[in-house]
């Protein structure tokens, strides 16, 4: 489908056969419906295409494991992918109709919350692009994370309903269920030849239904899958209780089994949130592994060979119950004896740690897990024990390390260690940024490291050009077209071309004005949709990300405020206006979180509204942030805030979409922003703060942020200001909680960086009063951030970790 007519048939075919329609009684929503449709009947083929040629070359496969997937909206990225988008808009046009305008009846898919989750759907676009056999499994969750609304300055949760209207790109696939068990005990038995085996019995059963979405790869034919699983309950009703009038009753089951995939991260603040979870994970894994085992015995014989076939990767703990689920398949299911099994399962594991965060390190109690899946105790049991031994017979003369790295955290309750779990079972652990990777083999599983060095590797994180440049930001692509063609969109590393070319004034100013207009897209944007207007010379100040006290959303707004009280004494304080933005949610169950946001809004507020500062000051707290927003955002900054507490971010993708897009810099000396300063130069970048040496030599002396806060009188004048209700009089006390964190803890150092924070901001101001040597040090951040592509990191990982290679596939 390359030209305009053929497409043009389509959507009319898809208006009156799909959807029962005519061009009177069709809306909006199905208009968009039929033209995803259309757009999906270029994909089919390709997709059966690629299918056909993995099973015939029999390749080498990569299944993908996440919870989450933050895919976005679909629509443009696979008419771009398709190379389709101009003959798109041209069709639609000539139909009558907007493409941008039927684009925005798209749902982002809620199927994710953060970073971890647009990592995961950039490395589908990046797989799909590179030709890799690769597959993408998660779950279909009913409802999101949930929609963000704000409420006199409060986060109010309310249920993210993405799936109410059909979702044009899944196509069911219930011949392929599988049945997935809880509960139940375990029948020990002998075999015919007399070995003890074990039967899962008396269970409580769920079918997992996959969902399939292609994901196109750019500019060529390859079309890979991604497989999300629903729970679903073995049967619809129970017709005997119906009967007898327990209507209610007859549904349990059902309802029971569809709660599973009902909510994405339910909170686990209470013991049926925490299980609830615990079913998903367990889901996802042995739905996932069912049918990938399925589908390597249509062209093998057995499983002896599965470890040579496929490689599955890991996506943090949440699917580390693998290493458990296969080993019960292989030796309960298949017959295998442990040694082999246990030889394949650890040689077709491999596990990504996401985080340095202690709370993120999942556990989970044994008494619940042994009530879910109790044959599951029993095999990590067994492996804990042998691993166990082999730890003893290694270092016989450190009699702690077996507590160290024990798969059970022992306590009330006794908990397993999931993380521990996924290392011992798994050939390859990475970290995602090299400062991360660093801290894992030195504070976080140093044991490990001691035991199995040549496990651990790194594999810096990356994000996708074609959806955070060519897509997003289709001005600065056409620049960069214009100068260095378009080979960046599968080689990110050519943007270096442009290094040549920073001293060309026409490409300075042209750069300049593609920021502008950005930043006019974005303040139109606000202002018609959020009422919010602001001055699109002044400098974008942008921090979007989950709200988390280590990410310090609060050291940003304790800046602001300090700014507001030096605009109210001096107006002339700044060169230059100021716009702050945020975005981001905080967990439902995050008293802080949730705390900070409110004080952002009501210091917005504050600010917004003096009008003896407003000219020179705006915040803005962005309501319900996504990837659509994000694609918003990204383009329009100025300044990329990056200020993690060093040591407590992984790695970080949002400072890469923001350099690539032209931003500078704001961070600290944590996750990417290491690499990041190391390929722009120090020069292109805004660096404050203490790093991770200095943070450890500070606690160790013992840090007292009361001090800061009776020497630094910008500090001091900060705090007051708050504690003294300046910002919400009508609920006196309410920011306390706040107030004494910093000044009794400040865990994450927000006092402690401040005045380096303060004066690298003042940095900026004056740095953005030549404009013309600022936008030469965004289009340097452009040029110098090709390593970041996750095209790079896909490489790597196909080269390093799993060791396939590239699947083209030819249209028949």
């Amino acid at each position: 489908m390359r030209d305009v007519q053929t497409l043009k048939e389509a959507f009319v075919r898809h208006i009156q056969y799909s959807l029962g329609r005519d061009e009177f009684s069709a809306t909006r929503r199905d208009r968009f419906h039929a033209l995803c449709l259309a757009v999906r009947d270029s994909l089919i083929e390709r997709w059966i295409n690629t299918q056909q040629t993995y099973y015939q070359r029999d390749a080498r496969r990569v299944y993908y494991l996440s919870l989450e997937f933050l895919m976005g909206r679909a629509l443009r990225n696979s008419l771009i992918n398709l190379g389709l988008l101009e003959t798109a808009e041209q069709a639609i046009k000539e139909i009558g109709y907007d493409l941008s305008v039927l684009e925005q009846q798209e749902v982002d898919a809620g199927l994710g919350n953060g970073g971890l989750g647009r990592l995961a759907a950039c490395f589908l676009d990046s797989m799909a692009t590179m030709q890799l056999p690769a597959y993408g499994y998660g779950l279909r969750y009913d409802y999101g994370i949930f929609r963000q609304e704000i409420r006199n300055g409060r986060q109010v949760e309310e249920p993210d309903d993405w799936l109410r209207l059909p979702n044009p790109w899944e196509i069911p696939r219930p011949d392929y269920e599988v049945r997935v068990q809880f509960g139940g005990r375990i029948k020990v038995y002998a075999d015919e030849a007399g070995r003890l085996r074990h039967r899962w019995v008396d269970s409580y059963d769920v079918l997992a239904t996959p969902y399939d979405t292609p994901i196109p790869g750019y500019r060529c034919n390859t079309v890979n899958t991604l497989r999300l699983w629903s729970a679903q309950g073995t049967a619809e009703f129970d017709l005997d209780d119906f009967n007898v009038g327990d209507y209610v009753g007859a549904v349990e089951h059902k309802v029971l089994a569809e709660n599973i995939t009902k909510v994405l991260y339910p909170a686990d603040n209470l013991y049926a949130g925490k299980e609830l979870r615990l079913r998903q994970q367990y889901l996802l894994v042995s739905a996932t592994l069912q049918d990938v085992l399925r589908r390597h015995l249509v062209n093998h014989q057995d499983l002896d060979n599965l470890h040579t076939k496929v490689v599955f990767q890991l996506n943090d703990t949440h699917p580390a119950l693998s290493v458990a689920e296969m080993m019960r398949l292989l030796v309960d299911v298949y017959g295998y004896e442990w040694e082999q099994a246990w030889q394949i399962t650890s040689s077709c594991m491999a596990y990504t740690n996401h985080t340095l965060l202690p709370e993120a390190l999942e556990t989970w109690s044994v008494e619940m897990l042994g009530r879910l899946l109790p044959r599951h105790v029993d095999i990590i049991n067994e492996i804990n024990a042998r691993f166990l031994g082999e730890v003893s017979r290694r270092f016989p003369d450190d009699r702690e390390i077996v507590g160290r790295v024990s798969v059970y955290q022992e306590g009330e309750p006794k908990r397993v260690r999931m993380a521990h779990l996924a290392v011992i079972g798994s050939f390859s652990v990475n970290g995602v940024a090299q400062l991360h990777t660093d801290l894992l083999k030195t504070r976080v599983l140093p044991d490990f490291y001691r035991l199995w060095p040549d496990k651990f590797n790194n594999k810096t994180n990356g994000v996708t050009q074609r959806r955070w440049l060519l897509s997003c930001n289709a001005p600065l692509a056409r620049l960069i077209c214009d100068r260095i063609g378009d080979d960046w969109t599968t080689d990110l590393e050519q943007l270096r071309r442009l290094d040549q070319m920073l001293d060309d004034q026409q490409l300075v100013e042209q750069f300049g004005a593609v920021k502008l207009q950005a930043k006019q897209r974005l303040a139109e944007h606000t202002a018609k949709v959020h009422g919010f207007h602001f001055d699109p010379q002044s400098i974008v100040d942008i921090q979007i990300k989950r709200i988390h006290e280590y990410k310090r959303q609060l050291l940003n707004i304790l800046h602001v405020v300090h700014l507001y009280l030096q605009l109210k004494r001096d107006p002339n304080y700044l060169q230059n206006p100021r716009t702050f933005i945020f975005g981001g949610k905080g967990a439902p169950g995050y008293a802080m979180a949730k705390l900070v946001i409110k004080l952002i809004n009501d210091v917005a507020v504050g600010v917004n509204f003096d009008p003896q500062v407003s000219q020179r000051l705006k915040v803005f707290f962005y309501p319900n942030y996504g990837v659509s927003a994000g694609e918003l955002l990204f383009p329009a900054a100025d300044v990329s805030e990056q200020i993690s507490t060093a040591g407590f971010e992984a790695s970080g993708t949002g400072n890469m979409k923001f350099a690539l897009n032209g931003a500078a810099t704001l961070g600290t000396l944590d996750g990417a922003n290491i690499e990041i300063a190391q390929a722009v130069g120090d020069e292109n970048i805004f660096i404050f703060g203490l790093n991770v040496d200095q943070i450890q030599e500070l606690r160790s002396k013992g840090y007292d942020p009361r001090k800061t806060y009776f020497a630094d009188q910008n500090v001091r004048d900060v705090i007051d200001l708050i504690a003294g209700d300046f910002f919400n009089p009508e609920e006196p006390g309410i920011y306390q909680p706040i107030i004494d964190h910093l000044l009794d803890s400040d865990y994450y150092l927000v006092l402690a960086d401040f005045e380096s924070y303060r004066r690298t901001q003042l940095e900026i101001d004056r740095a953005y009063s030549d404009q013309r040597a600022f936008r030469r040090l965004g289009l340097a951040n452009i040029a110098r951030v090709g390593q970041f592509s996750s095209d790079r990191t896909i490489g790597e990982y196909a080269e390093q970790i799993w060791k396939v290679t590239a699947c083209p596939v030819e249209l028949k």
